[in-house]
């Protein structure tokens, strides 16, 4: 019985870390440029702003961000409500050395980094993740839901300040 059982759990291991190898959120093969317009037009359409997150499958905060983003409700609604979400890759394979030129050279600020786009694709901010973080194990719900609802399209209406 006890053989089973460590069987079993050698199993689910091997599923969950094949799962997780499969389930990457950059990809160094990617056309982030045509990738990026994709987004644009589907952002345009919905009337949201794009997200890119710059970094790379070698990043731990990179990935924990995406985590934690899709596990805090607040965080999750604030981000499908105003934007479309694009992991922008940065990787010893892909530097998207042309990509990151045109939005600035966010990579100074090191990984993850924040670019948003509005509806036309130019950038209008760019946000350092540092500031987002609680700790050294994660975000700052308050923080990244502010960061979000501040970078926004209904922040940035000028109809709200009439």
């Amino acid at each position: 019985m006890k053989n089973l059982i460590l069987m079993v759990a050698l199993s689910i291991t091997g599923f969950v870390a094949n799962a997780q190898d499969s389930a990457k959120l950059y990809h160094p093969n990617a056309n982030a440029e045509a990738d990026i317009a994709d987004a644009l037009k589907k952002a345009k359409a919905e009337k949201k702003y794009v997200l890119l997150q710059a970094g790379g499958n070698w990043c731990r905060w990179c990935i924990e961000f995406a985590r934690f983003a899709k596990a805090e409700p607040k965080v999750d609604s604030v981000m499908n409500a105003n934007f479309i979400w694009y992991h922008l890759n940065y990787s010893k394979e892909n530097e998207n050395k042309a990509v990151f030129a045109k939005y600035g050279y966010a990579q100074r600020f090191g990984f993850p980094v924040f670019i948003i786009l509005n509806e036309k694709g130019e950038r209008i901010h760019t946000q350092n993740s540092e500031y987002l973080e609680d700790g050294k194990r994660s975000y700052d719900p308050y923080k990244v839901r502010m960061f979000l609802e501040m970078w926004g399209p209904k922040a940035l209406d000028p109809k709200q300040y009439k």
